[in-house]
């Protein structure tokens, strides 16, 4: 049975990064396989953009981070900051999302204005094996997850106060530009 989630991406952090990231994410489950299609536009232009799925892996719904996140008030909610309401990021939507190997340079790059779509289809069986092993026997669970788009340019100052660090990534590559809440769709 066919199985589709949405998710309307909303722009964060736009005041300080002085764009406002927008799109839309559309998740089909196929038999053995997930489609994924992100269509973002007005992020931060000629870069890359790293793009996950978060939430808790006890099952807990994950919700969106806004400004009121921003626990230390340095204007800016970083990644560790989205933690408590939208949990850990899980599956990254680069070009092999079934790997679940996150800190890479295989995300989309935004053209000179902004734009980027990325479409991947996604094998199932790989993909929930290796969530598994992740996530001690968690599923999916798409409609508990929220979607997050990251990167700004890297000549952006930031403070020293924005953490989000992943291997050898900054903040800068970490930083959420925009979030949505990923929803079920009656499928007729």
């Amino acid at each position: 049975m066919m199985k589709i989630y949405h998710a309307s991406i909303v722009p964060l952090n736009a005041a300080i990064i002085g764009s406002a990231a927008h799109g839309s994410a559309l998740f089909v489950v196929n038999g053995d396989q997930l489609t994924v299609n992100i269509e973002m536009f007005d992020t931060p232009a000629n870069q890359q953009h790293w793009e996950h799925f978060h939430g808790f892996p006890d099952g807990r719904p994950a919700a969106i981070a806004t400004a009121a996140q921003d626990t230390n008030h340095d204007g800016f909610v970083d990644l560790p900051e989205t933690e408590p309401v939208s949990g850990t990021t899980m599956v990254p939507f680069n070009d092999t999302p079934e790997t679940m190997d996150i800190p890479n340079d295989a995300y989309p790059v935004a053209d000179a204005n902004g734009y980027f779509a990325y479409t991947k289809v996604v094998p199932l069986q790989q993909l929930d094996a290796e969530f598994k092993k992740a996530f001690n026997d968690s599923e999916l669970e798409l409609d508990k997850r929220v979607i997050y788009i990251h990167g700004v340019a890297s000549s952006l100052q930031l403070p020293t106060t924005v953490a989000g660090e992943v291997a050898n990534y900054d903040a800068h590559v970490t930083l959420p530009i925009a979030v949505g809440k990923i929803t079920s769709v009656e499928v007729h």
